[in-house]
């Protein structure tokens, strides 16, 4: 009897040693999970560059989130990361170019915006008594704003002294994950051996315990506050770096990936845990989830959902971890706890090194018949990107090509790591319809070291070798719109303009061009202008609200049928009557309201045509056959007397 009970008793102890290992590294556990996973799915994941990839593309999040780590830990939240890494970036580029400032002096400024948007954080917050999620979510606006205003919605070159961080060292080890390293040690130094961490600790535990303790809690704010301004400035810094230019329009989400990897991590919202190893663990298996999901060509939209999913199985975790009892992961922990995690580490080491060497072995010989293509698409988000798609998709069915697509969300970051996952799978060619010209071009120059052609649609890139161009002209296109507008209007009107996402180059191009197009109608008046991001519905919003300013416009120029479509809804009778609307694009909804005669016309670029030749070309190259530098697809203005024989 007592040997039985000897051994249920060691059975249980063993079974809730096992549980409590689980709980206190359940993120650990997670990353191994998705690596056997990932590497089980795709013989492309386990290669040295694609894990590399991985590195860099978690960098950014990991460098944020370090930061909001000091903020989680001290129950608080900042929104305002994404925001404030854009601002910091935008001063730098605008300091060292425009303002001629020397680059070191720029690069102590742009580090100095990030720590006064978080000392205004922590003033909020601490004197002003304000939430810290509406003192945050407040300076992530303005953030924002200042970015766009600093430079004026146009991307800005970076100095090339500073690009060296988004470059490698010895031609293999990429600079930006030295630079999460280094910000990862020094998250773990300020949390475990210093009095601000133990104070975050402190504050995050029971903040009233830690004022009758003595902590001045306002003044340890300020400082916690102003360090996640830093490390948002430095992880901007290494962004802008990436893509040898600062975007005013980077990094948007971004606040959120970063709390969602200090969570995942194993920090509590609810303050008192977290620790720097965690938020890297966290990092990485964003980084993962997103890098395999491209390799397994899973659509966008579900890569957000498995995310989500992520996050609140994360949260879940914490819960029932802090019900069990669990570890706190705190750091300055004894030293057997200590020992414990570093034998975990060891173990999920070994994990990982018997995982890679498996998952090699069973991908070894594995080939594909087919030639293999990647198509990486500014957002799918938009009808016009969606027929792009369609097109290069029939295309690729009929060629018999592996066509795989990505959507970038209008995100230049995000499509510079989709960029990178092709390039490390060897595809046979890339597609790639650049968010910004000057952005991709790094991601780009990349695919060209490796000899992978690359083929752009729709928009060029800057600063690399494409094998061709298949682009309608949107200059052209712009310019072609004006003169259709002041002709229906006779040379004399006034008109409003509703731009599209700043900082993206068509918006530049067809603006550039329907202002170049005005200058011949001097008697065309330009009463209001605005952005309304290519959105439909912003573009009932902004157009709604210029008529209460302007409610006798005569004309509206839209840089997309799909604010054109939302202006319509909002002159109501008088859309196709007293005021003549025009879009741009050819979308089957735009081409149906120029049928109703509420559109008066939509300058078209025949999208499907542009996927369909973009496809064609790629396929051509990837097989070492001449293509023409520049394909070029007409544009044409539709209106109601000829849209019935458009095909799009």
């Amino acid at each position: 009897m007592a040997t039985d009970t000897h051994l249920r008793t060691s059975g249980a102890s063993g079974a809730s040693a096992v549980r409590r290992l689980l709980l206190d590294n359940g993120a650990l556990t997670a990353l191994i999970v998705l690596v056997v996973a990932m590497s089980a799915l795709s013989g492309d994941f386990l290669t040295t560059d694609n894990l590399l990839n991985i590195g860099v593309q978690a960098a950014v999040t990991a460098i944020l989130a370090f930061g909001v780590t000091f903020v989680i830990v001290s129950a608080g939240i900042d929104l305002s990361v994404g925001s404030v890494a854009a601002l910091s970036a935008t001063v730098l580029a605008w300091m060292a170019t425009s303002q001629g400032v020397p680059v070191w002096t720029a690069v102590i400024l742009a580090v100095a915006t990030g720590i006064a948007c978080g000392l205004v954080n922590g003033v909020l917050i601490s004197y002003g008594k304000l939430p810290p999620f509406i003192a945050t979510l407040a300076m992530l606006s303005v953030g924002r704003g200042l970015s766009l205003v600093i430079s004026q919605g146009s991307p800005i070159a970076f100095p090339s002294s500073v690009s060296h961080l988004g470059d490698t060292l010895g031609g293999w080890l990429p600079v930006p994950v030295l630079v999460m390293i280094v910000m990862g040690l020094i998250t773990a130094v300020v949390l475990g051996r210093t009095y601000i961490g133990r104070s975050m600790y402190a504050i995050g535990g029971n903040e009233e315990a830690a004022r009758l303790s003595g902590l001045r809690v306002k003044k340890q704010k300020l400082a916690i506050y102003a360090l996640s301004g830093l490390f948002a400035a430095a992880a901007g810094i290494v962004l802008a770096s990436r893509l040898s230019s600062a975007q005013p329009q980077a990094a948007q989400g971004y606040e959120l990936d970063a709390i969602a990897a200090v969570v995942i991590g194993g920090a509590s919202l609810a303050g008192g845990t977290g620790k720097a190893s965690g938020t890297l663990i966290g990092a990485l298996i964003l980084a993962v989830l997103r890098n395999g999901l491209n390799l397994l060509s899973v659509s966008a939209f579900w890569q957000q959902v498995v995310i989500g999913v992520v996050i609140a199985l994360a949260v879940l975790l914490d819960t029932v971890r802090r019900k069990a009892g669990a570890t706190p992961v705190a750091a300055g922990t004894s030293s057997g706890g200590k020992g414990r995690q570093a034998a975990t580490y060891v173990i999920a080491a070994v994990v990982a090194a018997a995982v890679v060497g498996a998952m090699s072995f069973l991908h070894n010989g594995s080939a594909t018949t087919s030639q293999k293509l990647g198509l990486s698409l500014s957002t799918l988000n938009n009808p016009f990107f969606v027929q792009i798609k369609a097109g290069a998709q029939e295309e690729a069915k009929k060629l018999g090509a592996d066509l795989t697509v990505t959507d970038a969300q209008n995100d230049a970051s995000q499509q510079a790591n989709q960029l990178q996952n092709f390039t490390s799978e060897g595809l046979g060619s890339i597609i790639v319809n650049p968010v910004d010209s000057d952005a991709a071009g790094p991601s780009v120059r990349a695919a060209n070291k490796a000899d992978i052609p690359v083929v752009g649609v729709d928009r060029g890139v800057n600063k690399a070798e494409t094998a061709a161009l298949v682009a309608s002209d949107n200059v052209a296109g712009g310019k072609l719109a004006a003169k259709t507008l002041a002709d229906k209007l006779g040379g004399k009107g006034t008109i409003a303009i509703l731009q599209g996402q700043a900082g993206t180059s068509a918006s530049r191009e067809r603006g550039a061009g329907f202002a170049a197009g005005l200058k011949d109608y001097p008697g065309i008046k330009v009463v209001a202008k605005q952005p309304a991001d290519f959105d439909r519905t912003k573009g009932l919003d902004v157009m709604t609200n210029m008529l209460q300013a302007h409610p006798d416009v005569q004309g509206v120029f839209a840089e997309n049928d799909e604010m054109a479509l939302g202006a319509i809804k909002a002159l109501g009778s008088k859309a196709g009557k007293s005021v003549a609307v025009i879009g741009f694009d050819g979308t089957p909804d735009g081409l149906s309201a120029v049928k109703a005669g509420t559109l008066y016309a939509s300058v078209a670029q025949q999208p499907k045509e542009l996927g369909r030749i973009a496809v064609e070309n790629a396929l051509k190259a990837a097989e070492g056959k001449t293509v023409q530098k520049t394909v070029k697809v007409p544009v044409k203005v539709v209106t109601s007397k000829n849209v019935a024989g458009f095909g799009g």
